[in-house]
């Protein structure tokens, strides 16, 4: 009988944890881990939605409206695919699947606005508007020079190889494509042309740059637009807040921020504000400040080449 009794819990918990891997949740070490949908080992961001489930291909179009058009010169480059294979990689760090939908939505609108206004080739006068021409370009097109620092010897210039802003939020200098791509496990350093041949790998390298710090004790544009990163009595004394304007602040330094309100700035700020209408979350939730007008650099182009 005890015996019997000993079998009937055993199937009772064998059919319940079927119950549990079928809902796509199962019980680990007393923490909810999910393995449902797009792969996650185990990140705590598994069972948030993924962007392609909020960030449709509708969508992308209607933010790079004018990306295949004649007068583009990257036209049939980018595409909605290229995007979420890429962020896919990501998202289990939090890209995009960070603080519930409209975050993530957020965030999408943010990292597509410094792309859009990047790659732009739009003006006032333009059709739909300067903010309708994102990812106009994947390469500069004519660069003023090599953009090679002799002196580096961990990512030292490779003879004949030209390091021009290239990608979706373009890369310049030698040692940032070694950085960039020892990131992505792509030889960048020797082959940076590989970010105006493959869209995918342009928006890996693109979104590596928004998940990661550029030096130690650092944020990065994720975690100071999420919220993750909590500012020192230096960065308030810096003026440097979470928000969209940090974001500016770390991926572009003084050659956009603490220069005042300048056109370079605001439009980076108004392709993020113009996809957050269009992806239906609206302007004014564009978060605190926004802008980064009186910030100091997290790194001052006197000490660090810009990207």
């Amino acid at each position: 009988m005890a015996r019997c009794a000993a079998l009937l819990l055993l199937l009772l918990a064998a059919s319940a944890a079927a119950a549990a891997a079928a809902a796509g949740r199962k019980e680990k070490a007393g923490e909810k881990v999910c393995d449902k949908g797009w792969e996650c080992s185990g990140s705590r961001f598994c069972c948030n939605e993924a962007i392609s489930d909020y960030f449709k291909a509708y969508q992308f179009e209607e933010l790079f409206a004018h990306r295949n058009d004649a007068q583009a010169h990257a036209a049939d480059f980018w595409n909605y695919q290229a995007f979420i294979t890429a962020a896919a990689l990501f998202e289990p760090r939090g890209f995009g699947t960070t603080g519930g939908k409209e975050m993530g939505m957020r965030e999408v609108a943010a990292f597509l606005g410094h792309v859009g206004a990047k790659t732009s080739c739009g003006y006032r006068e333009a059709p739909g508007g300067e903010t309708a021409w994102g990812l106009c370009y994947n390469h500069e097109l004519s660069p003023s020079q090599s953009y090679c620092v002799d002196s580096n010897e961990l990512y030292p210039c490779v003879e004949g190889v030209e390091y021009y802003g290239r990608g979706a939020i373009p890369i310049y200098w030698n040692q940032n494509y070694g950085i960039v791509g020892k990131g992505i496990k792509q030889d960048l350093l020797n082959h940076p042309e590989l970010l105006e041949q493959n869209a995918t790998l342009a928006f890996e390298a693109a979104i590596w740059r928004w998940m990661t710090p550029m030096k130690r004790k650092q944020p990065s544009a994720h975690d100071v637009f999420v919220g993750n990163w909590k500012p020192t009595k230096n960065d308030t004394s810096s003026k440097r807040y979470p928000g969209f304007g940090a974001t500016m602040n770390v991926l572009y330094g003084d050659a956009i921020c603490g220069q005042g309100s300048t056109d370079k700035m605001n439009f980076i700020i108004s392709h993020y504000q113009h996809y957050l209408d269009l992806m239906g979350v609206g302007r004014e939730h564009s978060g605190d400040n926004l802008d980064c007008d009186d910030q100091v650099a997290f790194n001052p182009s006197s000490e660090n080449s810009d990207f």
